[in-house]
C-alpha cells in the first residue's frame, strides 16, 4: 500500500491504524528470518502509536500527512527509547535519549516507526556485511547483498515489511542499495533534511533521506523531513527549493560519457540507455556531456571521508557512552576499547584518515583532495548551465553475492563509482527501478542541480509511468 492509500483508507475507516500494524508486524514475523532487516523491532512502541492515531481519527482530528504509514529508521538515527547502534559493537547498548529532527518530524505527522534497521558499521560499506551483528540478505535473492551502507532500510521496504524508510547517504548509501533492491531512494540537497541526531560518519557528505516504493511516496515523505533547523547549522529553509512544472517535451537531459565507460556491465548499459531512448521518444531533449574531474572522484572521497571519519570517531573513547574496556591507564581504556569495539573496516577507514591528516602528508593528500572537489564541484555546474537532469547508471552492476567482494575493499569501494560524485558536489539525485538483469534490479539515477530535489521527484514520476512503476521480474 501506498503513503495516499493507506491515508485514504484510515480516514474512510476500512481498516484501523492499529490492524494495519498488526498486518505489518505478521509480515516483518515471517520475512525476518529470512531477510534480517531489522536490528530493533519495537512492538509495544507501534502499537501504542497506532492506538494514537486510530483515537485522533475517533475525536475528527487532522491527520498528518503520513498518517498510520509503518516505516522503519536506519540504526545512524537515534530514536527515543530504542537502541542507536550505528552497526557497530562499541555502541552495542547504547540507548537513545532524544528523537533525530528527522524523526521528530516523522512523529510530528502520524508515521509509525516499526524499528531500526541494520547498516554497515558506521555507514562504511557498500553490502551491509560490515555490520557488527547480522548480514542482510536482498529480498530478490537471499544470495545476495541488498547494498549498503542502509542495506536494510532498503530490504525492509522491498520485502514489504516497511512502507518506507530513512537511510544517510555519504557516498552512495541510499542510492546504491535503493538500486539493488528495487526501490525508490532519494539523497537530498546537502542541508535539506537536519543531520541532529544522526551518529556521524563524514559531516561534510552526510545527508538523511527516505526509500518508498514510488517516487510520489518518496516525495511525501521528502516533504515531511526537509528544512532548517537550530540544532543543525548546515540545515536550509525551504523556501530555496525551486520547483517548475515540466513535462518531457520542454527538458534538457544530459548524458555524461564517462559514467558509460569501462565497468559498467553490458546488461546495466543496455537497461539504461532503453530508458533514455524512451525518454528521447517522450519528447526530452537529450544532450551529450561530460564530468571530466568524475574519474578522480572516487580517490577524491576515500580521503575527505576517512579524514572526516577519523575525526568524527574520536569520540567513541570508552569514557563518555557505549562499550568501556578495563584498562590500567586512560590510554590503555582508549586502545583495548576501541580494538574491540571497532570492526575491521572502521579501523581502515580510521587510519587512511588519520595518515591523511597527519603532519608531512596532509597538503599531499587532503588539501589536493578538496581541489579535486572543488573541480567536480565546477564540472556540475558547467554542466547544469547546459541541461535541467542529468541521467546516469545507479551501479555499474546489480547486486552482487553476498561474500563475493567482501576480502577486496578496492571491489567493493568500486561498488560507489557513480554515487560519490554526488556526494562531493553536495547536489541532489535519485535511484529508481529501471528494469531488471536475471531478476535483479538496475537502477536509474537522476541528478539534479542544488534544491531541485522536488523537480528530480517530479521527472522520477514522469518516468514511472513510461517504465510501468516498479518492474516485474519478467522485464
Amino acid at each position: 500500500m501506498t503513503i495516499k492509500k493507506i491515508r485514504e483508507g484510515l480516514l474512510k475507516k476500512e481498516f484501523s491504524s492499529l490492524e494495519l500494524i498488526d498486518f505489518y508486524l505478521g509480515q516483518i514475523k515471517k520475512k525476518e528470518k529470512d531477510i534480517d532487516a531489522f536490528l530493533q523491532i519495537d512492538i509495544e512502541g507501534a502499537k501504542k502509536q497506532a492506538k494514537e492515531v486510530d483515537e485522533k481519527i475517533a475525536k475528527g482530528e487532522e491527520l498528518g500527512s503520513l498518517a498510520g504509514a509503518p516505516c522503519a529508521i536506519k540504526d545512524a538515527i537515534m530514536v527515543n527509547g530504542l537502541n542507536c547502534t550505528s552497526g557497530s559493537k562499541i555502541l552495542e547498548n547504547y540507548k537513545a535519549v532524544y528523537d533525530a529532527t528527522c524523526v521528530d518530524k516523522l512523529k510530528k505527522q502520524d508515521a509509525i516507526i516499526l524499528g531500526k534497521t541494520n547498516m554497515d558499521e558506521f555507514a562504511m560499506g557498500s553490502s551491509t556485511e560490515h555490520s557488527a551483528f547480522k548480514t542482510t540478505k536482498n529480498p530478490r535473492d537471499l544470495k545476495r547483498v541488498p547494498g549498503g551502507s542502509s542495506g536494510g532500510s532498503a530490504a525492509c521496504v522491498a520485502g514489504d515489511e516497511a512502507v518506507f524508510s530513512l537511510g544517510s547517504d555519504t557516498g552512495g548509501s541510499i542510492r546504491q542499495p535503493a538500486s539493488f533492491c528495487g526501490v525508490v531512494g532519494l539523497k537530498p540537497t546537502y542541508g535539506a533534511v537536519s543531520r541532529y541526531g544522526l551518529i556521524a560518519f563524514a559531516s561534510s557528505l552526510d545527508q538523511v533521506g527516505p526509500f518508498a516504493k514510488n517516487a510520489q511516496d518518496c516525495e511525501t515523505v521528502f516533504k515531511a523531513i526537509m528544512g532548517i533547523d537550530e540544532k543543525d547549522a548546515t540545515s536550509v529553509d525551504k523556501s530555496k527549493f525551486s520547483i517548475f512544472n515540466f513535462q518531457f517535451s520542454n527538458i534538457k537531459v544530459g548524458i555524461p560519457r564517462e559514467f558509460f565507460g569501462e565497468g559498467l556491465e553490458d546488461k546495466t548499459k543496455e537497461i539504461i540507455e532503453d530508458k533514455i531512448k524512451k525518454l528521447e521518444k517522450a519528447g526530452a531533449q537529450i544532450v551529450d556531456i561530460s564530468l571530466p574531474s568524475a574519474s578522480y572522484a572516487l580517490a577524491c572521497y576515500y580521503i575527505l571521508a576517512t579524514c572526516e571519519a577519523s575525526a568524527n570517531l574520536a569520540r567513541f573513547d570508552g569514557i563518555r557512552y557505549g562499550l568501556s574496556e578495563k584498562g590500567e591507564n586512560l590510554l590503555d581504556i582508549y586502545l583495548k576499547t576501541r580494538g574491540k569495539g571497532f570492526g575491521d573496516e572502521v579501523k581502515r577507514r580510521i587510519m587512511l584518515g588519520t595518515f591523511a591528516l597527519s603532519s608531512g602528508y596532509y597538503d599531499a593528500y587532503y588539501s589536493k583532495a578538496k581541489k579535486v572537489q572543488a573541480l567536480i564541484k565546477k564540472d556540475f555546474e558547467n554542466a547544469f548551465s547546459k541541461v535541467d537532469f542529468i541521467l546516469t547508471p545507479t551501479s555499474p552492476f546489480p547486486a552482487f553475492n553476498i561474500g563475493e567482494k567482501v576480502d577486496d575493499p578496492l571491489k567493493m569501494y568500486f561498488s560507489d563509482i557513480y554515487t560519490v560524485p554526488i556526494n562531493l558536489a553536495g547536489v541532489p539525485a535519485l535511484s529508481m527501478p529501471a528494469g531488471f538483469d536475471n531478476g535483479l534490479p538496475v537502477g536509474l539515477q537522476i541528478i539534479g542541480k542544488h534544491f531541485s530535489d522536488f523537480n528530480i521527484l517530479q521527472l522520477a514520476k514522469l518516468i514511472e509511468k513510461i517504465v510501468g512503476g516498479l518492474p516485474s521480474k519478467k522485464t
